[in-house]
């Protein structure tokens, strides 16, 4: 059975939905003077099909800790490998994924999220130090992955 402690889908925020929208219709008053309405249809509806597509699968990547192990993306590590882990805040989670980067952390990034977590990596063979996922609830999150460190 499982039991998750924390679970969150980074999903892209509605803003970016909307702009996209306001996008497809500015290039269909576009496609439509230029081809015949049905081939201007199927245009639209191709970039559309294409534009929820790529909204999707990008807003698709999923944070779980449970059943003794943090997942974030496709990236999975077992509690036992688990350092401390420590909710940083807009300025801090900036610099940490700029100018204070490690090349050899893993990174959960996505660009409309701008408060993280880092969480340390005590795995002597990952050549990741740490790992920082940006998330919409940073506090528990590193809650969830100190309190499954001390359930060891």
């Amino acid at each position: 059975m499982s039991t998750s402690a924390y679970d969150e889908r980074l999903t892209v925020p509605l803003r970016w939905w909307v702009q996209g929208v306001m996008f497809l219709a500015t290039l269909w008053i576009a496609v439509i003077l230029w081809v015949p309405p049905a081939l201007a249809w199927g245009i639209t509806a191709a970039t559309v099909g294409l534009f929820a597509l790529a909204m999707i699968v990008y807003g698709n990547a999923r944070i779980t800790v449970a059943d003794g192990v943090l997942r974030a993306g496709p990236a999975r590590i077992e509690a036992g490998f688990l350092g401390e882990a420590v909710a940083l805040d807009e300025t801090e989670a900036h610099h940490l994924a700029g100018r204070d980067a490690d090349a050899r952390a893993y990174l959960l990034l996505r660009p409309y999220l701008k408060r993280a977590v880092r969480i340390t990596i005590e795995d002597p063979a990952d050549p990741a130090p740490y790992w920082l996922l940006f998330t919409r609830h940073p506090v528990a999150l590193a809650k969830s992955v100190n309190a499954l460190r001390a359930s060891l």
